[in-house]
């Protein structure tokens, strides 16, 4: 078996192709099966968010397994896979575990040090786990990776006072308008980006803000705790008329912005008008930039602002970078002992039969031994196999780790009378780099 990552992200793929391959909240569990579905696919997780779409698996053959998550994603995209295959990043054995653990950290995204890519992680392992697309390796991987990004969070504390997408947003409009305090601006969704959008631009000192939300109720409570004006869906395009400044962020399938609105209110007026669409896919078409007097800004336009935060950060990622070693290494040492598990299953089984068959001749030569007396004696004989056992298992975990630990093992089995039968044992994920077959 072997672990891989077949994905894209915003280093490898520009919006238009991302927003192409984003996996929709709505289709996640359909798209689970299916994948696994596929031949070659033992265990898989997808990971999608608006600047990655990436899929861990676990696969019985490398060049079978890339072959087939590829055709997976091509169909399920309705795209040529010649097309498709340009902009995907492939990760294998060591470098698709250690690529898992910097995902989840954060060390892989846009914002380099930002937390809500561990949240979108554990919401598409619990999604996946769920439905039934992980095993035993998918499912210690992400817990490992989770429990990893937590603890680098608190210790390194790199998350603190990281850029967001929305704070670049608002930091691009300041820098299109000498004073943004008195602009007209409507944020459109009032999801985690858009709230932290208002959350900026109050910051900002902007005052004229006016939130309009898929449904009023959503737009009329987040309002409310913003302490900003909303207006109904239903007078969404009066608004834009008035805007000077327009943030998108909902998670609509399709441009809910088109260039003959924004041309039809240009022709109207004479202020600029500056977009910014933090969705993805996105909420404006692209040519509306070219109509005069409007300034479009998308995700991959805020790259500026963030690069002057990632500078500031690289001492902190260097750090995390020297503890991901070691929690590869320990998720590969755990790995490796886990091929051994049914060998240990085998010595204490055989342990449990002769303590059951001591009991049995204790109690015919000891009829008059009482139900307590008898638990009492069993419960000291599980204790005394537990103690022999331990240092027996430890040394054999150990095994497990070495160079040599095939012929260890044989030679751990033989004096313990233990079946040597391969079959049984679990398949290691080898860390040893593998060429793919023709």
């Amino acid at each position: 078996m072997y672990i891989l990552s077949v994905g894209l992200n915003h280093t490898s793929a520009p919006i238009e192709i991302r927003e192409r391959l984003a996996f929709h909240t709505e289709e996640e569990e359909m798209a689970l099966v299916s994948l696994h579905q596929e031949k070659s696919i033992l265990e898989n997780v997808i990971i999608s968010t608006c600047n990655r779409t990436e899929i861990f698996a676990v696969v019985d053959q490398l060049h079978t397994g890339r072959y087939y998550i590829k055709r997976f994603l091509a169909n399920w995209f309705q795209m040529d896979m010649q097309l498709l295959e340009p902009y995907l990043l492939f990760f294998e054995e060591e470098a698709a575990v250690k690529h898992i653990y910097r995902v989840t950290s954060g060390l892989d995204s846009l914002i380099i040090g930002e937390t809500q890519i561990l949240g979108q992680v554990k919401d598409a392992f619990l999604s996946a786990q769920t439905i039934g697309t992980t095993g035993t390796i998918l499912n210690q991987l992400l817990r490992d990776a989770i429990h990893f990004a937590k603890n680098m969070h608190h210790t390194t504390k790199i998350n603190e006072n990281a850029v967001s997408i929305s704070y670049a947003a608002v930091e691009v409009v300041k820098k299109t308008h000498a004073d943004v305090s008195n602009k007209k601006t409507v944020v459109i969704g009032a999801g985690k980006m858009g709230t932290l959008a208002i959350q900026n631009m109050t910051g900002a000192k902007i005052t004229d803000i006016t939130l309009i939300n898929r449904t009023d109720q959503r737009a009329k409570e987040t309002a409310q705790q913003l302490g900003i004006q909303w207006r109904s869906n239903q007078e969404l395009a009066a608004e834009i008329q008035e805007a000077e400044i327009i943030i998108t962020s909902t998670s609509a399938t399709a441009p809910i912005i088109s260039k003959e609105a924004i041309t039809n209110i240009m022709a109207t007026r004479e202020e600029p008008l500056t977009l910014v669409d933090i969705a993805l896919p996105r909420n404006i078409e692209a040519s509306c930039a070219d109509v005069p007097n409007v300034t479009l800004f998308d995700i991959d336009d805020l790259g500026d602002v963030i690069q002057e935060n990632t500078e500031q950060r690289q001492a902190l990622v260097a750090e995390i970078e020297q503890h991901l070693d070691l929690a590869c290494t320990q998720f590969f040492e755990w790995e490796k002992q886990l091929g051994v598990v049914p060998i240990i299953k085998e010595l204490r089984q055989n342990a449990l039969d002769i303590q059951a068959e001591t009991m049995v001749s204790l109690t015919n030569k000891l009829p008059n031994l009482t139900d307590r007396e008898q638990v009492i004696i069993g419960k000291h004989m599980k204790s005394i196999i537990n103690q022999l056992l331990k240092q027996p298992v430890s040394e054999l975990k150990e095994m497990a780790t070495n160079e040599d630990a095939a012929s260890q093992i044989e030679l751990f089995q033989k004096i313990f009378h233990l079946k040597d039968n391969e079959e049984e044992i679990i398949p290691q994920i080898t860390t040893e780099k593998v060429g793919e077959k023709a």
